[in-house]
């Protein structure tokens, strides 16, 4: 096509009135529904969508069994009956589940205040992670000490403790910001009630719960607990552990560790996880082994 083709076919289109639609007569499309008014102005306070109950959260529409369904649904956080808009979830559904991951993303990657240790009058260690990122993608790090360390922690604790407690950020600071101190509490006052003697508790930075076994290695202890930050997922970011080792040391098994775990508000609460990890730990006492062990012995 040459120029004065090309400047001919564009007098015709511009000659037209309407647009040309190829195959048929141009038709103005029918007007689409409405907006809805979402009842919020610029400026107006709108809901942290966060602080909905997940259990109460019921979209389906037109359902043919709701009572029997929410009431199921009550005892779970899952994400059930959340609806849908045509063949996606809908906008409330999806907004919720960003705002779950992206707290958990934030967990995951936040740091426990430089000033927790102190507040609560424990020890501050760090393992051999220099960095968040570190720790993220170096998870051997993250299971022991520098020099350094072991020297602080070995003149702290000179005799080896029956019971060493520890404290470490591990994958999510925001579950021990939010369940540590209170499930401590519980769970001091319950080796006190069973005359079990402890160390007071040590917070390690960049934890992994392999730095539990570098305490043992360091101090001797007989038992060590490690309460922990556990990996977020959607249902909550601040879900913490506790992880308790007969004898621990560098090398031990992993099947060695008898776990309580989904300690948390919509789990077991912190309070109640503490006076449970104290009549635990008095087992393993009793029975001198943990993990699978334990589990063996009890069948017997």
């Amino acid at each position: 096509m040459n120029k004065e083709q090309l400047a001919a076919l564009v007098a015709e289109i511009l000659s037209h009135p309407e647009p040309m639609v190829k195959g048929g007569d141009y038709k103005p499309a029918a007007p689409g529904p409405s907006q809805k008014d979402a009842g919020f102005q610029d400026g107006d306070f709108v809901p942290d969508i966060t602080a909905l109950n997940l259990r109460k959260l019921y979209l389906t529409e037109n359902p043919s069994n709701k009572d029997t369904f929410a009431a199921m649904k009550e005892k779970t956080p899952a994400r059930l009956g959340s609806g849908r808009a045509g063949t996606r979830y809908k906008t409330l559904t999806m907004l919720r589940f960003r705002a779950d991951h992206a707290a958990a993303q934030d967990a995951v990657f936040s740091q426990v205040s430089e000033d927790f240790p102190k507040e609560n009058g424990m020890l501050s260690l760090q393992t051999r992670c220099r960095s968040k990122d570190e720790y993220l993608t170096r998870p051997d790090l993250g299971r022991c000490f520098d020099e350094e360390n072991q020297a602080l922690l070995k003149q702290n604790f000179p005799a080896p403790p029956k019971v060493q407690l520890v404290v470490g950020d591990g994958l999510s600071s925001a579950a021990i910001t939010a369940n540590a101190m209170d499930c401590l509490a519980a769970l001091t006052d319950g080796l006190k009630l069973r005359h079990i003697d402890f160390a007071p508790p040590v917070f390690v930075r960049y934890c992994r719960v392999g730095a539990g076994d570098a305490v043992g290695d360091v101090t001797g202890c007989e038992l060590v607990c490690v309460l922990v930050g556990e990996r977020p997922g959607l249902v909550t970011d601040k879900s913490m552990s506790a992880y308790l080792t007969y004898k621990p040391h560098s090398g031990v098994n992993e099947s060695s560790r008898t776990v309580i775990s989904n300690i948390h508000t919509q789990g077991t609460p912190a309070v109640e996880a503490g006076a449970h990890i104290a009549g635990v730990i008095e087992t393993i006492l009793q029975r001198k082994v943990s993990g699978v062990g334990l589990y063996q012995e009890a069948t017997r």
